[in-house]
């Protein structure tokens, strides 16, 4: 331990800490703060908008704030560009960058030399909120990524193979993390008008290739008094959205965006059962996070969430009748759900851990500051 290599890690990419928007800031604070613990020094790039108030520190890790334009198609790239300029004039040892959107400001830090490594996290040319244009910018990021990057982190076995068969180029394999929970106060359910295990639910951006459109006109087949609710939403309007709108009932419960962590945490603990429509990608943080949660999860049937999920859930075919079948079995079969809540935890304990990932993480930024 006291041999160990300490290192200046710079975080770069995403919206920043604390995480309060999604699966690579959480990622970014729970790496970020365990590799502090470790001794290392650790910088997080943060966009200015997204923080009204602006902290210097935060779990040990310093915060730098710097513009972003926003606009749907600039948001991520002009802030990473700013971040990648600024932080390449500062003695780091590694870079890491995440989303392969990213990679062509990764030239600014390879001219001069430092130590790259980018997160590609899914494959986001197959959503289909993307025109033609931005298809093709993906696709030329994720070459962009395995030509400029000097190690590439992939987040599921399936999104290696894809990197080695496509581009040639070898990934270090490490997912995301989770940390399993219990309901602590159930209480805060009545303000979304729910009780325990009262409601099917899904916690998700609304768009097609999460398929929460689908699980309202799955839900909309069964006779049951439960509710559905998705908790999630659109940044920017969106053809989809409205079709959501129209399909919505009385039990189809939409309570937009939801930050509060404790309340996220009893939605999941107390669900009935969890939807997972996440389709495009590589490990799922909300998968992670219902599993560990303890849910009965149903997950659409694509390599990614077998990866994770294995046999601690059903899957189903995207189709409203399929989706619909397997809910309805999850109520008809109440008693046969423990075994999959229990062994879903269980697989999170062994091989999702939050120190497990963040170990991994300290081990390639070691082997890659090392490295000539």
């Amino acid at each position: 331990m006291k041999n160990r290599q300490k290192l200046a890690i710079a975080l770069i990419g995403t919206r920043g800490v604390p995480a309060n928007y999604g699966g690579f800031e959480t990622c970014v604070e729970e790496i970020g703060s365990r590799l502090v613990d470790k001794g290392h020094s650790v910088t997080v790039y943060c966009r200015e908008s997204y923080y009204k108030t602006k902290l210097q520190t935060y779990k040990g890790m310093k915060l730098i704030y710097l513009p972003n334009i926003e606009k749907k198609a600039f948001d991520t790239l002009s802030h990473t560009f700013l971040s990648m300029l600024h932080a390449t004039f500062r003695r780091y040892d590694v870079y890491m960058v995440f989303n392969a959107a990213n990679s062509p400001t990764m030239f600014i830090p390879r001219l001069f030399g430092k130590k790259v490594a980018i997160n590609t996290d899914g494959l986001e040319w197959k959503r289909g909120k993307w025109g033609t244009v931005a298809k093709n910018y993906y696709l030329f990021s994720e070459w962009l990524s395995a030509r400029l990057a000097n190690r590439i982190v992939a987040d599921s076995p399936g999104i290696e193979t894809y990197y080695r068969e496509r581009y040639g180029v070898g990934s270090a394999v490490i997912a995301y993390g989770a940390e399993v929970t219990e309901s602590r106060n159930p209480e805060l359910l009545r303000s979304i008008g729910l009780e325990p295990g009262s409601y099917f639910l899904q916690i998700t951006r609304f768009e097609p290739e999460n398929h929460p459109l689908l699980t309202m006109q799955a839900f909309k087949k069964l006779k049951t008094d439960k509710k559905l609710v998705l908790v999630g939403g659109v940044r920017y309007e969106s053809d989809y959205f409205r079709q959501m709108e129209r399909e919505r009932t009385r039990d189809i419960i939409m309570p937009g965006y939801i930050y509060d962590k404790d309340i996220l945490n009893e939605l999941w603990c107390n669900c009935y059962a969890y939807i997972h429509g996440n389709e495009v990608g590589g490990t799922n943080p909300a998968l992670l996070q219902t599993m560990a949660a303890g849910c009965f999860t149903i997950a659409v049937n694509v390599p990614f969430n077998h990866d994770v999920l294995q046999d601690c859930g059903l899957f189903f075919e995207k189709t409203p009748e399929d989706l619909a079948e397997k809910m309805e079995w999850a109520l008809t079969h109440q008693a046969a759900l423990q075994p999959f809540k229990e062994s879903a935890r269980v697989r999170i304990r062994q091989y999702y851990s939050w120190e497990l990932v963040a170990d991994q993480y300290e081990r390639l930024f070691i082997e890659l500051a090392r490295c000539a």
